[in-house]
């Protein structure tokens, strides 16, 4: 039976019935009746050879099964077919519909089949990708096993290396250690250096002066105040524009006005702005204390020399005028300054000054260090027999661009001064040191509303005036009525110069 259905298969009977109909339908429109009654039985004929097989192989199916094999499916099947001469099932079905029913069939099964066809060639092209990634994963094994070896070797190797690297590092440590504290003593070493040079240098100066300029006084005691002091003429006077010590002391002086503006300055108003935060109000009372400070020391200096004068004007005589023994004197002796006292009258002032303010718990004591330098400063530049002095300014005024250079936040078409941030040095009508200025349009000589402390508006003493007579008083009046100070006794009668 295998035997029979296998080569019934490998003639395949059914698919050259199939391309006969398939060339049948082609060359349907163009053969003629005969041709076409032709092919009609050519394939009749084809298709009962096909049913005599299908029949024999029935048969042999039927006795395999024994006597009575496959009568149920026979009687159930195949005999209404035979019957109905293979053109209906039970009634139901006409030729049309049992023609379509096997053409389904037909195109089931080549659907079938091309399925299996596809699924088979996806197998093997699952196959083909299956063997390539197994390759895949066993180059990775490998590579993971070369690398999982050189690691182990590295981690021996490192740590061998990790025993050699902390003995440098510690090695490193300690040198560090040696650097750091050779750095200590060399900055000490370095410390005392400058303050020999330092020393050299005044030394130098003092050399110099000593060989261009050599006063000489002569001291004297009496029970009255008596001064003498005689002058030798040198190479110049000690009122010449040209004199040495004029020349360097206003160098240095400059110099260090610079320093002032460059520093100094800014350590204030980073100190005001930890209490202020209105930059404004601050630029304001950095020029008001300087201003303040070159004022007191101005008033006080005059004093300090009208009163050598009139001590050395009862016993002045020689080849000097007595101007040049005063001059001399006070090159001499420009650390005779009460700068307690001074710094006292400025803040004072400060606080009668209604354009600047500071909160109510604060005082201009916080800016205490500036004053004091620019105090010194102030005293030692109108110590000098060509002083030097900052310029007169106030709010509003037409900006002069010979003395004041604008800061970064000005504007620059505008011609009037809003505020002063530094003022000019001058030395009589010549500028030596350019200001700085702020100008802005609409600059008024309004003054910004301040609140007063009661902490600081005025002076112990005088806290029962009125804040606007407060403010009338000049700073000689405070100068009186302060007590004097150690340096001021100085001058007592029984002083002896």
């Amino acid at each position: 039976m295998a035997e029979s259905l296998r080569r019934l298969v490998n003639i395949g009977t059914f698919s050259v019935l199939q391309e006969k109909l398939e060339k049948w339908l082609s060359d349907y429109y163009i053969n003629s009746c005969d041709q076409n009654t032709a092919r009609c039985c050519e394939i009749i004929e084809l298709n009962a050879k096909v049913q005599g097989q299908l029949f024999k192989l029935l048969s042999l199916c039927a006795q395999e099964g024994g006597l009575y094999g496959g009568t149920n499916i026979i009687k159930s099947r195949l005999l209404p077919w035979l019957g109905q001469n293979f053109f209906t099932s039970g009634g139901a079905l006409t030729a049309d519909t049992s023609l379509s029913v096997l053409a389904e069939a037909s195109a089931k099964e080549r659907e079938l089949n091309e399925m299996q066809t596809i699924y088979e060639k996806s197998l093997d092209e699952l196959e083909v990708e299956l063997r390539s990634t197994q390759a895949e994963c066993q180059n990775l094994k490998d590579e993971l096993q070369e690398t999982k070896i050189e690691l182990d070797r590295s981690l021996r190797s490192s740590t061998s290396d990790k025993m050699f690297t902390e003995l440098e590092f510690n090695d490193l440590r300690r040198k560090l250690r040696e650097a750091q504290e050779e750095i200590s003593r060399l900055r000490i070493r370095c410390g005392l250096v400058d303050d020999y040079e330092r020393k050299i240098q005044n030394l130098r100066d003092e050399l110099y002066l000593s060989s261009s300029v050599k006063p000489r006084p002569v001291l004297d005691t009496s029970d009255d105040f008596i001064s003498t002091y005689r002058y030798k003429p040198g190479l110049s006077s000690p009122l010449s524009i040209d004199d040495p010590v004029q020349r360097i002391r206003q160098q240095n002086y400059i110099a260090r006005f610079n320093d002032m503006f460059a520093q100094d300055r800014l350590d204030a108003m980073d100190t005001l702005r930890r209490f202020s935060d209105d930059h404004e109000n601050n630029q304001r009372i950095i020029f008001a204390a300087i201003s303040e400070a070159f004022s007191a020391a101005k008033m006080e200096f005059r004093q300090f020399k009208m009163k050598t004068r009139a001590n050395l004007a009862k016993t002045h005589y020689g080849p000097e005028t007595l101007e040049e023994a005063v001059q001399d004197y006070i090159n001499r002796n420009t650390d005779l300054v009460d700068v307690p006292g001074l710094v006292s009258d400025v803040i004072r002032a400060l606080n009668r000054n209604p354009k600047i303010f500071l909160p109510p718990d604060t005082t201009y004591a916080i800016i205490q260090p500036f004053i004091r330098e620019a105090v010194k400063l102030a005293w030692q530049m109108s110590s000098l027999a060509h002083p030097l002095d900052i310029a007169v300014a106030s709010d509003a005024e037409l900006f002069d661009d010979s003395k004041y250079r604008r800061s970064y936040d000005s504007e620059y078409t505008a011609p009037l001064v809003n505020h002063h941030i530094w003022p000019c040095l001058m030395q009589g009508i010549r500028v030596l040191v350019k200001g700085e200025a702020h100008t802005r349009r609409g600059a008024s000589l309004s003054s910004p509303t301040r609140g007063r402390s009661p902490t600081r508006s005025l002076s112990p003493g005088l806290r029962s005036f009125s804040p606007a007579r407060s403010r009338s008083v000049s700073p000689s009046r405070f100068a009186r009525s302060r007590s004097p100070s150690p340096l001021r006794r100085s001058f007592s009668p029984r002083r002896v110069i």
